[in-house]
């Protein structure tokens, strides 16, 4: 029914404009959108952990801004921002622009289905044409999911093992 808990599952199936992420996470919803939307656990798992991760701006909500900035030992920078069009526990909806190559904004869409303690994610990263996605495809996009979603389950282990409450 669902991927196993643990396992990143990536579907880039060819002449197709998206790149689907799976993954399940031993945790209920309400702790993996915490994960997700709050800025001071972002830099626990954005990005490869090679760089430092900045959160420059972080405002989860529909017409809200993102934009993190990540660095290397030698200096070098990488910076991301986004839009956030839907914010909700089960759907959240947002751009993504890496500001390397602007003007190519992909849409990012995670969905979030909770069943018996386990939240199955699947995050939909749309681009603007076949040749976009494939570019990041090429990049080397893969390793670096893989390893993000690693370090999002880890972040999301701790939050259960410390019984962080949930916002009211």
């Amino acid at each position: 029914m669902g991927h196993p808990v643990g396992d990143t599952e990536l579907v880039i199936e060819p002449g197709k404009q998206d790149i689907v992420f799976k993954r399940a996470f031993n945790a209920p919803r309400d702790i993996v959108f915490r994960a997700l939307t709050d800025p001071s656990l972002v830099p626990s798992y954005w990005g490869p952990a090679k760089y430092a991760v900045t959160v420059d701006e972080m405002d989860a909500r529909p017409g809200g801004r993102w934009r993190y900035v990540t660095r290397a030992d030698d200096g070098g920078e990488h910076s991301f921002h986004g839009v956030y069009h839907e914010v909700s526990p089960d759907r959240i909806v947002q751009t993504s622009e890496y500001e390397g190559a602007p003007g190519h904004v992909a849409l990012e869409t995670a969905l979030l289905e909770e069943r018996d303690g386990v939240t199955y994610y699947t995050g939909i990263s749309l681009a603007e044409s076949v040749e976009a996605r494939d570019a990041v495809v090429a990049s080397g996009m893969e390793g670096g999911a893989r390893e993000l979603y690693d370090r999002l389950d880890e972040v999301i282990k701790r939050l259960v093992t410390e019984g962080v409450p949930t916002p009211a």
